[in-house]
């Protein structure tokens, strides 16, 4: 299940929405002062996906042209060149982060630079924000947005039934949009700018997964669910006179309109007593086929059907791949191959164990084949083959018995998509990941065809907590849903989660300061402990035992020296333990659920924070003293941490906008604290290596300053603040956790709610040598790749890898080339240039500027063209010429 974690603070905020491209400030009027610019350079800690994908949508006018949308994670478009995801929704800001839940997409097939997103993320009071409907006239790169008078669920129930929106591929200034919650079915005729509900549509859905949650989440209607045109019964600029709506209502789920949606009516003969996931229209053949299940998905259904129906005559034929007895679960993923009518495939989606299913048909759904079928119980033969190796986790470090396997061919795979110009290309997603094939054609001729996760770029996860010590690797991770990694190489996907316990989320971590190899990690899981431990710093780990009345991960601190922990669980109280866990002891003046933390010096000094008071222990956690400090904040939606190095020095944020909110210093232990005036709003923090020539370490936060929310960074312990991230990259909520890397300087990363870890490197060396003199001129032989990684119209972002193939080592490097079609940069990371007409040089900045021979050095940027973008073809380092691959 992908529930995001949500603070009270994130729901005391006042929604604030998306107005045209990337606003420049949360809610709350202009900056009362200038902040200082600082160049940062963005990427993911690899991970490759982690999340639930519920929709895959493929242009069908240009090839090669496709969008992936997420649940809590925002859309992404699709680079052929380099088969990633480029993410389109980091704009999406702290005051709107709703906005991340994008409930459906539509990509337009007459003008396929415009495509369109509906997002929200919940219906009932955990999002405060309404949905809204976003447009976009350059494939994802800038945003518009049209506010609705509703809430949309990104995240709720029903997810993965759709697509929700949908653009007129005859006249695309029309589109529709299905509602939940009663809210009917939603049209526009000005391309997204204005909507206003169909009022003649006769049904609202009526389908709820609980009726008796008290919270919203699984009480509310699921409504309107999909839209689908039958393109053939309209012509180019005329409106579609057929359009068919999928309703979450067992006995009515399927209406028609034959007059561009002037009138509406209920189709006859339609099966009744499941819900219609999917609708699918194969215009060739004349036939819509609808998918089937008795819930409404996407981890819930224990029965399903089938069915087309024949537009022309109004006949509904059953061609279930199985027997409804036979099934235990809804049928879901529904797909149609354009390029060879009659070829259609399904899944079985709610099917868990031993693996979901794939059904193909070649002959209009007369008769099935299946991706796997049993040989003699248990064992299974499979028409598929699985590479998992460029995300190798995706195996959970499992050692299933059959027939279950491993990596699974997936779970919650509501999205499954053959490209419209390309029969061998499948893509689905699941609840962790994006697979798909190119050799889809084995199936048919008796082959086996080749599954692999087509997912990089796309990260999905949400992130709980972050460490990153001071030796070893340099990230550790608590994650949602896939528990956590520890990454050795952030450019890299590591080859498994944290396991021995597999966590189904880890909720906090720690490492002990002065011994870095020993980590503790807390999570949840369904049977099992609540607790591990590692001795090498992450690498490995064994778990510990639990206190009674343990029922979930809650917070857990390492002592300094990594001799003793104290452990904050759901379920029960605050305890202690020396050694690895293996019996624990009940603190004594702390109340439960407090959040905890160690002091980085003191092996015996922990602290504790709950309901506006901060505690103290003396005693390695036996005991806590409750401080005298006064003006904290009253509620739980508090972070705090000690400073490595200065006993006693312990900075704490949070708080909400109906009380005390903001960043809190003390050097006393905790003792006394003192509120930053100059912090309006701050809800992490973190530290990281001193800039060069300061005394103090560098502070990070998740805040809000001079009128601006966003992420900053202080040198000067906090005395002044540099906004370090932009418009662009944002990240919707990042209030769990940050923490800058005690080895590099300016390296900070940051904690998102569905987009991953961010990590952030800065163009200031603090100081070390990042002046504006040239650097020594490089020598020996060199090579040049330049890849062009994202395309638009006007506009273009490019990445180059200078490689030095001499023997000998650059203490610093210039590259220079020319634009062929007078091409412009406009931002430029990693690296100083200056640009004369055509011709460029960009240089080493101060911490890149080492080049081993054999190794590489990289940077990127954006640009402006006219005309064509033709890539250059010569670079020239110092005196040399370089090789271009």
């Amino acid at each position: 299940m992908r529930r995001t974690r949500i603070l009270t603070a994130v729901l005391a905020l006042a929604a604030g929405l998306l107005a045209g491209t990337p606003p420049a400030l949360a809610a709350g009027g202009a900056p009362k002062a200038t902040l200082a610019a600082e160049s940062y350079t963005w990427k993911n800690a690899r991970i490759d996906g982690g999340g639930f994908v519920p929709g895959i949508v493929f242009n069908r006018k240009e090839r090669n042209l496709a969008y992936a949308r997420t649940d809590i994670g925002g859309a992404y478009r699709w680079q052929q060149t380099s088969k990633t995801w480029t993410p389109l929704l980091d704009s999406v800001g702290w005051a709107n982060w709703g906005h991340t839940g994008v409930v459906s997409l539509a990509s337009d097939s007459v003008d396929p630079n415009r495509v369109y997103a509906a997002v929200g993320t919940y219906t009932n009071s955990w999002d405060p924000g309404n949905g809204a409907v976003l447009r976009s006239a350059d494939r994802g790169a800038s945003w518009q947005k049209t506010d609705l008078p509703f809430k949309l669920g990104g995240n709720m129930p029903g997810r993965g039934m759709g697509e929700r929106l949908a653009v007129d591929p005859n006249r695309n200034s029309v589109l529709y949009l299905g509602a939940p919650s009663g809210k009917g079915l939603w049209r526009s005729t000005d391309s997204g700018v204005t909507w206003s509900q169909v009022a003649n549509f006769p049904n609202v859905g009526n389908y709820v997964q609980d009726p008796s949650d008290a919270s919203g989440y699984a009480s509310d209607n699921q409504g309107i669910v999909w839209v689908t045109f039958d393109e053939s019964t309209g012509t180019a600029g005329s409106a579609t006179r057929t359009v068919y709506v999928g309703v979450a209502d067992k006995d009515n789920a399927v209406y028609r309109s034959t007059d561009a949606g002037a009138t509406w009516s209920r189709i006859a003969g339609q099966p009744t007593g499941h819900l219609a996931h999917k609708g699918v229209l194969d215009t060739v053949n004349g036939h819509l086929y609808v998918a089937y299940s008795d819930k409404g998905g996407p981890y819930d259904g224990g029965k399903g059907r089938l069915f087309r129906y024949a537009t022309a005559t109004g006949v509904w034929t059953d061609v279930s791949p199985v027997a409804e007895a036979d099934t235990y679960y809804g049928f879901s993923g529904l797909t149609v191959d354009r390029q060879r009518p009659g070829t259609v495939m399904a899944t079985a989606y709610s099917s868990w164990w031993p693996d979901t299913q794939i059904f193909r048909s070649t002959d209009s759904g007369a008769t099935w084949t299946k991706a796997w079928d049993y040989t003699s119980y248990p064992d299974r033969a499979n028409r598929y083959t699985m590479d998992v190796s460029s995300s190798p986790w995706l195996t959970w470090g499992a050692n299933p018995s059959p027939p279950e396997q491993t990596p699974k061919l997936g779970w919650m795979t509501e999205a499954l998509e053959i490209d419209p110009f390309d029969s061998n290309r499948m893509m689905y997603g699941t609840g962790a990941t994006v697979y798909g094939t190119e050799n889809l054609g084995n199936w048919d001729t008796g082959g086996q065809f080749t599954i692999r996760p087509m997912v990089q770029g796309l990260e999905e996860t949400a992130v709980n907590d972050l460490a990153s010590p001071p030796s070893g690797a340099p990230l550790l991770s608590a994650l949602g849903d896939v528990g956590g990694f520890r990454h050795t190489d952030l450019t890299k996907v590591p080859s498994m989660m944290f396991t021995s316990p597999n966590f189904t989320t880890t909720t906090s971590l720690d490492f002990a300061e002065s011994t870095p190899n020993t980590v503790v990690r807390v999570g949840n899981l369904d049977s099992g402990p609540h607790v591990a431990f590692s001795t090498d710093n992450g690498a490995n780990w064994f778990a510990g035992s639990d206190p009674s009345g343990v029922s979930g991960g809650g917070t857990v601190a390492a002592s300094a020296d990594g001799s003793r922990f104290v452990w904050s669980p759901a379920g029960t109280g605050v305890h202690h333990t020396t050694g690895f866990g293996s019996s624990w002891t009940a603190s004594t003046g702390i109340p439960a659920g407090a959040v905890v933390e160690s002091d980085r010096v003191d092996p015996k000094v922990f602290y504790g924070f709950k309901s506006g008071r901060f505690y103290v222990s003396s005693d390695g956690g036996a005991s806590f003293t409750a401080s005298a400090a006064t003006g904290l904040p009253s509620g739980d939606s508090v972070r705090f941490k000690a400073l490595p190095g200065v006993k006693g020095d312990v900075w704490l944020a949070g708080g909400a906008s109906d009380g005390a909110y903001g960043l809190w210093h003390s050097t006393d232990g905790g003792a006394t604290f003192a509120k930053l005036s100059n912090v309006q709003e701050a809800d992490t923090i973190g530290f990281g290596k001193a800039a060069s020539g300061a005394s103090y370490q560098t502070l990070y936060t998740s805040a809000k300053i001079a009128g601006v929310r966003g992420v900053f960074r202080s040198t000067d312990k906090g005395a002044t603040w540099t906004r370090i991230n932009d418009d662009a990259h944002q990240w919707g909520w990042t209030g769990a956790a940050i923490t800058g890397d005690p080895r590099v300087y300016g390296r900070v990363y940051i904690a998102t709610n569905g987009r991953g870890v961010i990590y952030g490197d800065s163009s200031d060396t603090g100081g070390g040598g990042g002046g504006t003199d040239p650097p020594p001129t490089p020598t020996g032989a060199c090579a040049v790749t330049y890849t062009i990684t994202n395309h638009w119209s006007g506009g273009f972002q490019a990445d180059v890898r200078l490689t030095n193939t001499g023997t000998s080592a650059w203490t610093g490097w210039t590259l220079d080339w020319t634009f062929p079609n007078g091409q412009t940069i406009s931002q430029l990371w990693n690296a100083q240039h200056t640009q004369t007409g055509s011709a460029v040089t960009a240089r080493n900045i101060g911490w890149n500027g080492n080049v081993a021979a054999g190794s590489s050095v990289s940077f990127g940027f954006t640009g402006g063209w006219t005309g064509a973008n033709t890539e250059p073809t010569a670079f020239r380092a110092g005196d040399q010429n370089c090789a271009v691959s």
